[in-house]
């Protein structure tokens, strides 16, 4: 589906009238690949544009180069139903919450009878039907250089290392939402933070964010790279007595879109 299309360095998409409308790069349906609802049937609704610059980012067609094609909300639920064997979807991006309209769109969905997760970064609420916040906060390996990330120009290492946490809509969001905190792994040294943020959602929230709510997944966009971190994330869950999360789409089918 994707179609090329101009956007600015922060993700701001075409200046064109498209109220009522989202950026959609991909819809398709697949199983859900993880955190709790692993292997689930679902329908994916990947939206283009995003805050952040993750030098790992496994869909650079939504954040460092947006592709999309604008569909009306009508004809994204109407796709949606095209998938009748589905009653969850999945709203991903890039980061879905950006844009306005995707509360709508959660909200229709739910309205609809589907069971609805909206995969963010954490960093922007939303006031929408959303059954399963899977919440991704990013963590300082996660920021963009010119030795991880080639097309880091240094526009963006300082401004993702100081929009990646926004505790108060952290905690928020776990108040508010059936949650999972999904962290991604690129080496030992990303557990002191975790440990940290968790610390500091637990005592910012009345919510109860149990270990078994925090979720440590292997950083990889290939079944390569997946060779390499899978070992040690499982390892650092058991020893924290956090939940090892897979990527099937990953193990499964590699890097294709559309899975």
């Amino acid at each position: 589906m994707p179609v090329n299309a101009d956007t600015d360095v922060d993700g701001n998409l075409d200046d064109v009238d498209t109220a009522g409308s989202l950026p959609i790069n991909e819809l398709f349906y697949s199983l859900q690949g993880e955190g709790k609802l692993a292997g689930v049937p679902s329908v994916f609704i990947r939206t283009s544009g995003c805050n952040l610059r993750c030098w790992y980012c496994d869909s650079y067609h939504t954040s460092w180069e947006p592709t999309h094609a604008w569909l009306d909300l009508e004809s994204v639920v109407d796709e949606v139903k095209d998938h009748d064997e589905a009653d969850h979807v999945v709203v991903t991006g890039g980061e879905p919450l950006i844009h306005d309209e995707t509360e709508e769109l959660l909200d229709r969905l739910s309205a609809a009878g589907y069971h609805t997760t909206v995969e963010t970064n954490g960093t922007i609420y939303p006031d929408a039907s959303i059954d399963l916040a899977s919440i991704s906060p990013k963590l300082a390996s996660s920021t963009p250089t010119p030795e991880k990330d080639p097309k880091e120009d240094g526009q963006w290492a300082g401004r993702h290392d100081e929009r990646r946490i926004d505790i108060d809509v952290l905690s928020q969001l776990v108040e508010d939402y059936e949650f999972q905190l999904k962290f991604v792994i690129t080496d030992r040294d990303d557990m002191p933070e975790i440990n940290q943020l968790v610390d500091r959602v637990r005592t910012s929230t009345d919510a109860v964010v149990r270990d078994s709510d925090v979720l440590l997944m292997p950083e990889g966009a290939t079944q390569e790279r997946l060779n390499e971190t899978r070992e040690l994330t499982a390892e650092m869950a058991l020893e924290h007595g956090y939940q090892y999360t897979p990527r099937l789409q990953v193990d499964l089918w590699n890097d294709a879109p559309g899975t």
